[in-house]
């Protein structure tokens, strides 16, 4: 087999082989990538009775939750390398057997010391199995849909894909209900049924013979996940700290090293040529600023609804509803844009109405009213929608001789890195702007300032999304004033997640702007799979 498998049309199966069944193969891969989207929300609704039952600690809970998204940041470039050198079905299959059996390891966590242990070690496991699969995932659906059917393919693999995280926190509070170790071993039945499936649908097997630059997996894992726990932790060691800044900067640079390393390497880990591509470039760029929106919001607006609302879990994931559905129905519109008129129409629609959307929703967050706020949710899902599949669909379609794995692995890498900063920027701001109008109030209500400090700090510091019926308990003067004040508490937490809503509003103004620079071209079949240049629009 050649090196350059990509001169076959994507699409079509090997000489002499069965041709891929389409609608099969698309399903295996949406039922193996469900378990990645609701895995990164699942956890944290069932933390508080995982805490209960093992007895970890805040601090061991919170590794629990990082050890998994720490994992897929450092590895989604290895896991897109390897799906284009070892065969996206094989690598799919490899993937998903590793996030299946530490799901189910996760599930079977002793009750003794070693427990806290056993689930960073094994939530670890998982986030490389996502890793390895949904690069591998993605570029199936690549190559087995044609350049003309590609876009709505694509649009459904992200609106349902995308939709599915809003699942996590109702299975979570209904399977929690009855144990917690259940949210692991969903995952079993959904892995086989995705096993199955990818054996019926008769994926063709095209691996490449190339080698796997060893280094540059070193360099790159070790970057992105420096960084990334830089990102994570700033909010616990703080912005002032010598570790935050040593563990970003430091990773910042070995990212940097990584990509001297891979310009002067015969066969890299990723080809950086691809971002020449300008479309490209501004494919990634449009990413990168959309998902310091898209995936933060499934906290703040899920932590908003039970604070400020007094939702319970389940009442905020129906909140969350509103979003999707708007995203859902876009998704799908996004993608027939994509197919008739390119990427650049699709991505400035939905860059201007999720600003839009963003900064409404953010001016009725003190209404403290879900029904007040359900079209300008949508709405911002809305844009979302608009522009995920289409950015991520033209971003693959560019790659070089069919590299479709790597693209991917480069694509979720950049919206992984988002998220990570969104979490950590606007988790900083909340903080600091909840603490600040808390001290107001408090004050104004006769507590000494620095008394009034301290027990700020201790509610902003204490969110973790329940409802607000955990009130201050004691019958000191502060703990009857904060309980007297739990309404007025409650309004200035919208307030502060205002400058969070406004600051996605404005994330997504920044993607307008970088989706404006996009040349406007479209990628004809043939430039798909030779590498040849894009056919202008």
């Amino acid at each position: 087999m050649s090196d350059k498998t990509g001169s076959s049309a994507p699409g079509a199966a090997d000489v002499g082989s069965t041709p891929p069944n389409q609608t099969v193969a698309l399903a295996a891969m949406l039922f193996a990538v469900s378990m990645t989207f609701i895995d990164q929300t699942i956890v944290s609704i069932a933390a508080p009775s995982i805490v209960d039952e093992l007895d970890l600690s805040a601090s061991g809970m919170q590794w629990v939750v990082n050890a998994y998204l720490l994992s897929l940041a450092a590895f989604f470039a290895l896991g897109g390398r390897l799906a284009d050198i070892l065969g996206h079905r094989r690598m799919m299959v490899i993937g998903t057997l590793v996030f299946v059996i530490s799901s189910a390891l996760c599930g079977c966590v002793p009750d003794n010391s070693f427990a806290q242990s056993w689930l960073i070690i094994f939530r670890a496991t998982q986030g490389l199995g996502a890793a390895l699969m949904f690069p591998a995932a993605l570029a199936v659906v690549v190559a087995v849909f044609p350049v003309e059917k590609r876009g709505r393919a694509l649009a459904l693999f992200f609106g349902l894909s995308g939709a599915l995280t809003a699942l996590g926190p109702l299975l979570g509070g209904w399977l929690t209900s009855w144990t917690w170790r259940a949210i692991f071993w969903v995952n079993v039945p959904v892995a086989i049924i995705a096993l199955v499936l990818t054996a019926l649908a008769h994926i063709p097997h095209r691996p490449r013979r190339e080698r796997l630059d060893v280094p540059g997996a070193v360099l790159v894992a070790l970057g992105m996940g420096l960084s990334v726990l830089g990102l994570q932790q700033a909010s616990a060691w703080g912005w002032s700290s010598v570790a935050t800044w040593a563990c970003v900067i430091g990773g910042l640079a070995i990212l940097v090293v990584f990509c001297l390393y891979e310009l002067r390497v015969e066969q890299p880990l990723i080809k950086l040529q691809v971002f020449r591509d300008k479309a490209f470039a501004v494919d990634c760029a449009v990413l990168f600023f959309s998902m310091l929106a898209f995936v933060p919001v499934f906290f703040f607006a899920s932590v908003y609804a039970q604070v400020s609302l007094s939702a319970s879990p389940n009442q905020a994931a129906l909140f969350l509803l509103y979003f999707f559905i708007g995203f859902a129905i876009a998704s799908q519109w996004g993608g027939r844009i994509l197919d008739n008129r390119g990427a650049r129409p699709a991505m400035k629609l939905g860059t201007a109405l999720g600003a839009v959307g963003f900064a409404l929703w953010a001016g009725k967050l003190t209404d403290l009213s879900m029904h007040d706020q359900w079209p300008y949710a949508a709405l911002a899902g809305a844009g979302i929608g608009f522009l995920l599949s289409p950015a991520s669909t033209d971003a693959v379609n560019r790659s070089i001789d069919a590299s479709y794995g790597e693209v991917t692995g480069i694509t979720q890498t950049v919206r992984n890195y988002a998220a990570a900063i969104g979490l950590a920027v606007f988790g900083t701001i909340l903080t600091h702007v909840t603490t600040d109008k808390v001290v107001e109030t408090l004050e104004s209500k006769g507590v000494p300032a620095d008394q009034a400090r301290e027990a700020a700090r201790d509610i902003a510091e204490a969110v973790t999304g329940q409802p607000d019926a955990k009130s201050p308990d004691g019958e000191g003067a502060v703990a009857t004033t904060m309980r007297e004040a739990m309404s007025t508490i409650r309004l200035d937490f919208a307030q502060a997640n205002q400058w969070v809503f406004y600051g996605m509003a404005i994330a997504l103004g920044i993607a307008f702007l970088c989706a404006l620079m996009h040349p406007g071209t479209r990628v004809t079949e043939d430039a798909s799979t030779t590498g040849r240049k894009p056919a202008d629009d």
